[in-house]
């Protein structure tokens, strides 16, 4: 307890004093297993007397007793019996009694023999061995029982629940909640994620079937009258249309789907709580497989600058580039705040990375000369942009200055400073574009194009530094990102509802941010080597990039927005419809119903990397564009925004301008993808 001042303050403790106090209670820990072990070792000696031979007697003389004792200690010193936490023990405490109980009854029957005492029988040390056994391993058992004994619950406290994982991690879980005594949850059995495993049992619960039995367990269990009140996920990589798959089982029979706490958090003392399923773990895909090497190759040692560095997609970049120790890594913001949550934040997961946080506007050319002749980095990434259609849509004039002229004075004071690569990060808005936010990324990718096009034709021979490679890197929504449709039916839901979707056919790719920055990266490390075939690209697809393909991210399956709604309610433990409602708003402007990753004249082609498909579209002259983001540019200065878009019309024109929110006819319809496979 702290010690008081006279003037009511606390004194702090101290320290020296506290070790010492720390040393002192395990010291007497120790001496009070050694005294129980003692005594108990003392009485095991007359009991294997008596077993070795019944017709001796019981009663020895007092050495008797002492030297079982002293033995033992003597025995079970080498095996750090005294140190044992009895609490938590386990098979290696019961193997280093076992150890120090046959050490302690070998000495034993040695010190008969130096007194000149007959041994009781020829089994005697045996037998004495498995009596100490027994007893010393026995009173480590009943101890650790006694400190288990589960808080006495109420019938309406217990919940029963039913494991998803007979694994590793399953094991995990079920000493976690052994050692948790306030646990109110009883578990019913397992399901086992692969086959041939049912019948079996792990921790004395029985595996009743498999996860594809799931519903027919849940029906089994409700029919005995033991179903669950909930599935406990205890596999950390269950995941994707499986785990969906699941929960569509377990919502249909009343049953909330839990994820158990990661194995690695599961400590000794810890009180074991559960956790929500995210809706990101629903429409996670497999792991594509990555080129590290190649991507640390690109990075390491370099100078790498990042425009949009707060944004969802350009913070991700920041981390990932810099987990791949660049020699510079500049960041490059607007916003204050954002740049400063990055820059905090990486300063303290790689402190070893040199960073230099920038406040610039990609609108300011004379700002963004500056930063890229100060720095002169020799990968920039482009990720700064205006992303939200009914935004740019309401701000066109900012729009356009921002997603097309800021990434022109981008690429070109780059190229300016010397870099070897310039990575523009589009979006799937930009095909067959019905926003102006879709329309001014789609110019975007048409100048990054040109001017890539411009570089793989004068491209030196050899290994001389070359023009700066532009590589565009096109793909959907990332679920969690700045805006996007996930953070706002969170916040909807903590509310009350209602979830608010624009149109019940509403449709959209999704990915996690983690993945599609992985991708992008994926892609820069093809899209600037020096040669398309040696990087592991296909003849066609290397000439596809040549002539100004861009890469598209392989973003799975289209996503309904009201079945992403309902089963963010389902996850949160409510009713669709019943408990929250769904609200439809109608199309806002400019947005489509079902967004397309590829144009209609542009057919995906696969590439050897799984996960990454090319895209060939429509090119102009790097001439041509120029003229014209001057022109747009020149209207968007002078406050003429609708001259701005009659002039990004003619640039683009599959721009099918959708400025009321009606649901537009694309020209193209949508072409399934191709997923890539990958080389032998």
């Amino acid at each position: 307890m702290a010690s008081q001042r006279p003037d009511g303050t606390q004194v702090p403790p101290d320290p020296a004093r506290t070790r010492r106090s720390a040393r002192m209670r395990a010291a007497n820990r120790i001496l009070v297993n050694m005294a129980l072990d003692g005594a108990f070792a003392a009485a095991a000696a007359p009991i294997a007397r008596y077993l070795a031979d019944p017709k001796g007697g019981l009663i020895h003389p007092l050495w008797f007793l002492a030297s079982g004792a002293i033995t033992l200690l003597v025995g079970g010193a080498p095996f750090r019996m005294p140190q044992q936490y009895w609490r938590f023990s386990g098979i290696a405490d019961l193997l280093g009694i076992a150890g120090g109980s046959v050490l302690s009854a070998a000495l034993f029957a040695l010190l008969f023999h130096v007194t000149g005492y007959p041994l009781p029988s020829v089994t005697f040390p045996v037998i004495h061995a498995m009596v100490l056994l027994l007893m010393l391993g026995g009173l480590r058992i009943v101890y650790r029982l006694s400190q288990s004994k589960r808080v006495r619950l109420s019938a309406e406290e217990v919940q029963p629940v039913l494991l998803v994982g007979a694994d590793e991690p399953a094991d995990l879980f079920l000493r976690a909640i052994g050692r948790d005594r306030s646990s109110s949850l009883r578990i019913l059995g397992l399901l086992a994620l692969g086959t041939h495993q049912a019948g079996r049992r792990i921790r004395g619960h029985g595996i009743l079937g498999t996860v594809r039995d799931a519903g027919a367990v849940l029906d089994r269990l409700a029919a005995a009258g033991r179903a669950p009140r909930a599935l406990v996920v205890t596999e950390p990589d269950f995941r994707g249309e499986n785990l969906a798959a699941l929960i569509e089982a377990a919502d249909a029979r009343g049953i909330a789907v839990r994820r158990a706490p990661n194995p690695t958090t599961l400590a000794p003392a810890a009180r074991v709580e559960l956790r929500p399923v995210a809706i990101e773990e629903l429409l996670n895909r497999p792991q594509v497989p990555l080129d590290r090497d190649g991507m640390a190759g690109l990075v390491r040692g370099r100078r790498v600058l990042v425009t949009g560095a707060g944004g969802s997609i350009g913070s991700e970049l920041a981390r990932q580039v810099a987990s791949l120790d660049p020699e510079l890594l500049v960041l490059v913001d607007h916003g204050e705040f954002a740049l400063w949550q990055i820059d905090l934040e990486l300063g303290e997961t790689v402190p070893h990375v040199r960073r230099a946080a920038v406040i610039a506007d990609t609108r300011d050319a004379g700002r963004i000369e500056r930063v890229f002749q100060a720095y002169r980095p020799e990968l920039v990434f482009h990720a700064a942009a205006l992303k939200h259609v009914p935004m740019v849509e309401l701000n066109p004039g900012e729009g356009l200055l921002t997603n097309i002229v800021g990434t022109r004075q981008v690429a070109d004071a780059a190229a300016r400073a010397g870099a070897r690569a310039m990575v523009l990060i589009s979006t799937d808005k930009a095909v067959n574009p019905s926003s102006l936010m879709g329309a001014s990324k789609r110019a975007a990718e048409m100048y990054c194009q040109a001017l890539d096009i411009r570089a793989r034709q004068s491209e030196p021979e050899g290994d001389a530094p070359g023009p700066m490679r532009c590589v565009t890197v096109r793909f959907g929504n990332v679920l969690g990102s700045n805006g996007s449709v996930v953070p706002l039916f969170r916040r909807q839901l903590e509310r009350g509802g209602p979830l608010t979707v624009t149109h019940p056919d509403m449709q959209r790719y999704f990915m996690t941010v983690p993945e599609a920055v992985g991708l992008v990266l994926q892609a820069s490390v093809l899209g600037t080597a020096r040669s398309g075939i040696a990087a592991g690209l296909s003849d066609s697809t290397a000439s596809r990039l040549r002539d100004g393909g861009i890469f598209v991210l392989d973003m799975g399956r289209l996503v309904k927005i009201v079945d992403l709604a309902r089963q963010m309610i389902r996850l949160a433990g409510l009713r669709p419809d019943e408990d929250v409602a769904i609200r439809y708003t109608g199309l806002r402007p400019g947005e489509k119903l079902v967004e397309e990753l590829f144009h209609g004249h542009e057919p995906p082609v696969p590439t050897s990397h799984p996960g990454l498909l090319m895209a060939t579209p429509r090119t102009a002259d790097l001439l041509a564009v120029g003229n014209a983001i001057d022109a747009i540019e020149t209207a968007c200065r002078g406050g003429d925004p609708a001259v701005a878009i009659r002039l990004l019309h003619a640039l683009v024109p599959e721009f099918a301008h959708n400025r009321d929110g009606a649901p537009p006819a694309s020209p193209y319809p949508p072409v399934p993808l191709i997923h890539a496979e990958r080389t032998a």
